[in-house]
């Protein structure tokens, strides 16, 4: 009888402890609030992208295809001329929450990117000689051949060799010239020309002499 009872003692001990560990131990963290600024890895909003925003259960108050205008904005039923640009899409969604709790009880606010086109300062443009100059949204690790993709490559008259990348490393610091040899690239496969790009670079390709 006293063995019974020490035996369920000391098992009813070993629970105790076994829970206390596991209270003890590392807690999942939680996830961070939407409301939280955006990480270099958030996806910024910029003029001329297109957005869905879907409201739901209010079909009336959604807007598909929605342009973020030249001025940054957007324009919404019961919600006009909100600040997109500079924003992630969450925190677009939650501004447009707040704005609607006016006209709507709980409003549920998604906001989708279906178009590109990303803030200037976050752009990449293709001057001169490339078969569609045009700006690029910048993506973590795109290079001089990436960007050459998106442009179509060069024109019959480009003088590809003398083409240049402009970049400011700050806002009013006179800008870098780094030269590169995209005929030496595209032509020849010379990765070394194959050069990281940065955010706001512009890459000038001029014609050559004929």
């Amino acid at each position: 009888m006293v063995a019974h009872r020490l035996l369920t003692v000391s098992v009813a001990l070993a629970c105790a402890l076994a829970l206390a560990a596991c209270g003890s131990g590392p807690r999942t963290p939680l996830p961070a609030t939407e409301d939280a600024p955006a990480t270099s890895s958030g996806y910024i909003i910029g003029p001329g992208d297109g957005l869905t925003v879907f409201v739901y259960r209010a079909p009336e108050l959604s807007a598909p295809n929605l342009p973020v205008r030249p001025d940054g904005r957007i324009s919404l039923p019961l919600v006009p001329d909100i600040e997109a640009a500079g924003r992630t899409p969450s925190q677009l969604a939650r501004e447009i929450e707040q704005r609607l709790s006016t006209y709507v009880r709980d409003p549920n606010v998604t906001v989708m990117v279906q178009s590109f086109q990303g803030p200037p300062n976050r752009q990449i443009r293709v001057l001169g000689e490339a078969t569609q100059p045009m700006g690029i949204p910048y993506r973590d690790g795109m290079t001089v051949l990436d960007v050459m993709i998106s442009a179509k490559g060069l024109t019959r008259y480009a003088a590809g060799n003398r083409a240049e990348i402009i970049r400011r490393e700050r806002e009013g610091a006179p800008p870098e010239v780094i030269k590169v040899r995209l005929s030496d690239l595209l032509r020849d496969g010379d990765v070394s020309q194959d050069l990281p790009m940065r955010p706001g670079d512009t890459l000038v390709i001029p014609q050559g002499w004929f």
